[in-house]
């Protein structure tokens, strides 16, 4: 509960008051959308599962050197487009809470001390003018985050950065509160030299494990850690089945998406999602939208 509190109370600037009414809302979204029970609501059919996995790319790779889950995004890849937001959320939420419930008791429990964070690595490879249709998506994940999963990632690493990614981190850093730029590290292209820094070889997701930019949709050792062939995506999924059948052992599992009330962003991300579309709209017709990040050179946090 201590951890808890002190992640609220970082996520608003030590400011009492305000650290009592975010945990307070925490609280009534978890009851009011009936969180502790998301890990027991399976999204079938699992084919339905494996095309939120397609397109919402994310998966955990492995552990940093100081214990820390490390898990690996495709956000210019991830195109949020075979199936409604519902089960998008949903699914994000199942990996939020088996992140807390599972993987960190677990990691813990691995390396002999008390671990709260994780790593995020974010690849950029494919991001383009296209991804203005995602952006009210991501902000909807986001803001599931920042007021209901405070202080969860100890830091962010941006790598196999585009052109487009440099004209939005130019707008967007100024808006940004101090702690977040600071969990912020633009890497040179795939980040594989600064990340070894951190991790071991093994724990590197696929797209880092090259020397230049650019990601493909297969590892060097032959997983994709996006994949729902993947063990992290089979463990959890068979986590959540299993977590249904002790709940309800009556008749089959219905296909359903679990409606899941998103907070309103706080106005800090109405504006870096408003400043981010016209920053885009901005560059249509430019040339330079897929330009790798080993061509241009991008102010660090």
């Amino acid at each position: 509960m201590r951890a808890t509190l002190v992640r609220f109370l970082k996520a608003r600037e030590w400011s009492v008051p305000k650290a009592h009414k975010m945990l307070l809302d925490c609280l009534n979204w978890r009851i009011q959308n009936d969180i502790d029970s998301v890990l027991a609501k399976p999204i079938v059919p699992s084919d339905l599962y494996k095309a939120i996995r397609d397109t919402l790319l994310v998966g955990m790779t492995g552990y940093s050197k100081q214990g820390q889950p490390v898990y690996a995004f495709g956000v210019g890849l991830s195109t949020f487009d075979k199936a409604s937001v519902n089960y998008y959320v949903q699914s994000h939420i199942q990996m939020n809470e088996y992140r807390d419930r599972v993987v960190l008791p677990a990691a813990s429990k691995k390396f002999g001390r008390q671990i709260n964070t994780c790593l995020k690595v974010m690849d950029m490879t494919g991001l383009k003018l296209s991804a203005l249709s995602q952006i009210k998506m991501l902000t909807m994940i986001t803001t599931v985050d920042d007021l209901n999963y405070p202080e969860k990632t100890e830091t962010y690493y941006i790598v196999n950065a585009p052109y487009v990614f440099s004209a939005c981190w130019k707008v967007v850093k100024p808006l940004l509160q101090e702690r977040t730029k600071k969990k912020i590290q633009v890497l040179y292209g795939s980040g594989r030299d600064e990340l070894l820094k951190v991790m071991d070889y093994e724990s590197l997701p696929h797209f880092c494990k090259r020397e230049g930019s650019g990601s493909s949709g297969e590892s060097f050792d032959g997983v994709d850690c996006y994949s729902y062939d993947h063990p992290f995506h089979q463990q959890l999924y068979n986590y959540v089945k299993q977590q249904s059948l002790k709940l309800d052992s009556v008749g089959p599992i219905k296909q359903c998406s679990l409606h899941v009330d998103v907070p309103s962003p706080g106005i800090e991300q109405v504006k870096i999602a408003e400043t981010i579309e016209s920053e885009f709209l901005s560059l249509r017709g430019g040339n330079g939208l897929t330009r790798p990040f080993n061509r241009i050179k991008i102010e660090g946090p």
